[in-house]
Protein backbone atom coordinates (compact mmCIF):
# COMPACT_ATOMS: atom_id res chain seq x y z
CA UNK A 1 0.00 0.00 0.00
CA UNK A 2 2.77 2.69 0.49
CA UNK A 3 3.55 2.54 -2.90
CA UNK A 4 0.05 3.84 -3.89
CA UNK A 5 0.81 6.78 -1.58
CA UNK A 6 3.77 7.40 -3.40
CA UNK A 7 2.30 7.50 -6.54
CA UNK A 8 -0.49 9.86 -5.29
CA UNK A 9 1.92 12.04 -4.36
CA UNK A 10 3.77 12.01 -6.97
CA UNK A 11 0.45 12.84 -9.71
CA UNK A 12 0.05 16.21 -7.26
CA UNK A 13 3.54 17.75 -7.74
CA UNK A 14 3.65 16.85 -11.30
CA UNK A 15 -0.03 18.70 -11.86
CA UNK A 16 1.57 21.37 -9.55
CA UNK A 17 4.39 22.08 -11.81
CA UNK A 18 2.37 22.58 -14.70
CA UNK A 19 -0.08 25.49 -13.28
CA UNK A 20 3.89 26.54 -12.16
CA UNK A 21 4.52 27.15 -15.65
CA UNK A 22 1.31 28.70 -16.07
CA UNK A 23 1.99 31.44 -13.25
CA UNK A 24 5.14 32.28 -15.26
CA UNK A 25 3.28 32.16 -19.04
CA UNK A 26 0.38 35.16 -17.48
CA UNK A 27 3.34 36.85 -15.63
CA UNK A 28 5.76 36.73 -19.29
CA UNK A 29 3.09 39.07 -21.69
CA UNK A 30 2.54 41.24 -18.95
CA UNK A 31 6.28 42.45 -19.21
CA UNK A 32 5.67 42.72 -23.30
CA UNK A 33 2.96 44.54 -22.46
CA UNK A 34 5.30 47.08 -20.22
CA UNK A 35 8.01 46.57 -22.64
CA UNK A 36 4.89 48.17 -25.66
CA UNK A 37 4.18 51.02 -23.06
CA UNK A 38 7.66 52.61 -23.98
CA UNK A 39 8.82 54.30 -26.89
CA UNK A 40 10.85 52.14 -29.49
CA UNK A 41 14.00 52.71 -29.05
CA UNK A 42 15.78 53.75 -32.48
CA UNK A 43 16.87 50.79 -34.36
CA UNK A 44 20.84 50.61 -34.95
CA UNK A 45 22.45 52.28 -37.92
CA UNK A 46 22.35 49.88 -41.09
CA UNK A 47 24.73 51.68 -43.85
CA UNK A 48 24.99 50.88 -47.58
CA UNK A 49 27.54 48.99 -49.57
CA UNK A 50 29.53 52.38 -50.44
CA UNK A 51 27.88 54.75 -48.12
CA UNK A 52 30.24 57.91 -47.53
CA UNK A 53 31.26 57.97 -43.72
CA UNK A 54 28.56 60.47 -42.26
CA UNK A 55 26.17 60.99 -45.26
CA UNK A 56 23.32 62.29 -44.77
CA UNK A 57 21.31 59.76 -43.80
CA UNK A 58 23.89 58.46 -41.10
CA UNK A 59 23.77 62.51 -40.11
CA UNK A 60 19.89 61.97 -40.18
CA UNK A 61 19.91 58.75 -37.88
CA UNK A 62 22.48 60.23 -35.24
CA UNK A 63 20.05 63.38 -35.19
CA UNK A 64 17.33 61.32 -34.18
CA UNK A 65 18.69 59.17 -31.75
CA UNK A 66 20.33 62.21 -29.93
CA UNK A 67 16.78 64.36 -30.21
CA UNK A 68 15.30 60.84 -28.89
CA UNK A 69 17.64 60.69 -25.80
CA UNK A 70 17.98 63.94 -24.75
CA UNK A 71 13.89 63.99 -24.36
CA UNK A 72 13.86 60.78 -22.76
CA UNK A 73 16.38 62.33 -20.15
CA UNK A 74 14.45 65.52 -20.01
CA UNK A 75 11.26 63.36 -19.12
CA UNK A 76 12.96 61.79 -15.99
CA UNK A 77 14.52 64.87 -14.79
CA UNK A 78 10.52 66.26 -15.00
CA UNK A 79 9.58 63.01 -13.33
CA UNK A 80 12.02 63.87 -10.49
CA UNK A 81 11.39 67.27 -9.69
CA UNK A 82 7.78 66.24 -9.44
CA UNK A 83 8.45 63.53 -7.24
CA UNK A 84 10.88 65.46 -4.58
CA UNK A 85 7.45 68.15 -4.66
CA UNK A 86 5.14 65.48 -4.12
CA UNK A 87 7.30 63.45 -1.80
CA UNK A 88 8.21 66.58 0.44
CA UNK A 89 6.70 65.15 3.46
CA UNK A 90 8.98 66.01 6.87
CA UNK A 91 8.90 62.78 8.88
CA UNK A 92 8.44 62.73 13.07
CA UNK A 93 10.72 59.80 12.74
CA UNK A 94 14.75 60.58 12.32
CA UNK A 95 15.25 57.33 10.37
CA UNK A 96 12.13 57.97 8.04
CA UNK A 97 13.43 61.32 7.45
CA UNK A 98 16.96 60.29 6.89
CA UNK A 99 15.54 57.99 4.42
CA UNK A 100 13.93 59.95 2.72
CA UNK A 101 16.93 62.68 2.49
CA UNK A 102 19.30 60.10 0.85
CA UNK A 103 16.59 58.88 -1.79
CA UNK A 104 16.08 62.38 -2.82
CA UNK A 105 20.23 62.92 -2.83
CA UNK A 106 20.91 59.78 -4.70
CA UNK A 107 18.02 61.43 -7.40
CA UNK A 108 19.67 64.33 -7.42
CA UNK A 109 23.10 63.05 -8.02
CA UNK A 110 21.59 61.22 -10.81
CA UNK A 111 20.05 63.98 -12.11
CA UNK A 112 23.03 66.24 -12.58
CA UNK A 113 24.98 63.48 -13.97
CA UNK A 114 22.11 63.57 -16.64
CA UNK A 115 22.35 67.38 -16.41
CA UNK A 116 25.82 66.88 -17.76
CA UNK A 117 24.82 63.98 -19.98
CA UNK A 118 22.33 66.96 -22.12
CA UNK A 119 24.72 69.29 -22.19
CA UNK A 120 27.24 66.41 -24.14
CA UNK A 121 24.10 66.01 -26.40
CA UNK A 122 23.82 69.52 -27.34
CA UNK A 123 28.12 69.38 -28.16
CA UNK A 124 27.01 66.71 -30.22
CA UNK A 125 23.84 68.05 -32.19
CA UNK A 126 25.64 71.09 -32.33
CA UNK A 127 28.99 69.01 -34.40
CA UNK A 128 25.93 67.88 -36.53
CA UNK A 129 25.34 71.36 -37.51
CA UNK A 130 28.52 72.00 -38.52
CA UNK A 131 29.99 68.87 -40.24
CA UNK A 132 31.84 67.85 -37.22
CA UNK A 133 30.28 64.85 -35.59
CA UNK A 134 31.83 61.32 -35.83
CA UNK A 135 35.16 62.96 -36.28
CA UNK A 136 38.08 62.74 -33.42
CA UNK A 137 38.86 65.70 -31.93
CA UNK A 138 42.47 64.93 -31.13
CA UNK A 139 43.57 63.32 -34.61
CA UNK A 140 40.73 64.09 -36.75
CA UNK A 141 39.97 60.48 -38.02
CA UNK A 142 36.76 58.53 -38.32
CA UNK A 143 35.16 57.80 -35.15
CA UNK A 144 33.41 54.95 -36.75
CA UNK A 145 29.68 54.25 -36.58
CA UNK A 146 29.66 50.86 -34.06
CA UNK A 147 31.46 53.75 -31.60
CA UNK A 148 28.68 55.61 -31.99
CA UNK A 149 26.33 53.64 -31.45
CA UNK A 150 27.70 52.70 -28.68
CA UNK A 151 28.43 56.04 -27.41
CA UNK A 152 26.34 59.07 -29.46
CA UNK A 153 28.49 61.82 -27.52
CA UNK A 154 31.52 60.38 -28.39
CA UNK A 155 34.30 62.98 -29.25
CA UNK A 156 37.48 60.90 -29.56
CA UNK A 157 38.53 57.65 -31.22
CA UNK A 158 38.95 54.56 -29.85
CA UNK A 159 42.67 54.34 -30.27
CA UNK A 160 42.86 58.41 -28.59
CA UNK A 161 40.46 57.64 -25.86
CA UNK A 162 42.68 54.91 -24.98
CA UNK A 163 46.07 57.03 -24.80
CA UNK A 164 44.00 59.33 -22.71
CA UNK A 165 42.67 56.74 -20.60
CA UNK A 166 46.43 55.33 -20.02
CA UNK A 167 47.54 58.94 -19.45
CA UNK A 168 44.93 59.34 -16.48
CA UNK A 169 45.52 56.32 -15.16
CA UNK A 170 49.36 57.08 -14.76
CA UNK A 171 48.89 61.07 -13.07
CA UNK A 172 45.69 59.94 -11.70
CA UNK A 173 47.76 56.51 -10.19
Amino acid sequence: MPKKVDTKKKQPAATAKPSAKKKLATKAPAKKVAAKKRSTPISSYQGRKGEKYMSAAMKKHFLAVLVDWREHLREEMQKTFDHLKNKGESYADPIDRASQEEEFAFELRTRDRERKLISKIAMSLEQIKQDDYGYCYACGIEIGVKRLEARPTATHCIDCKTLDEIKEKQLGG
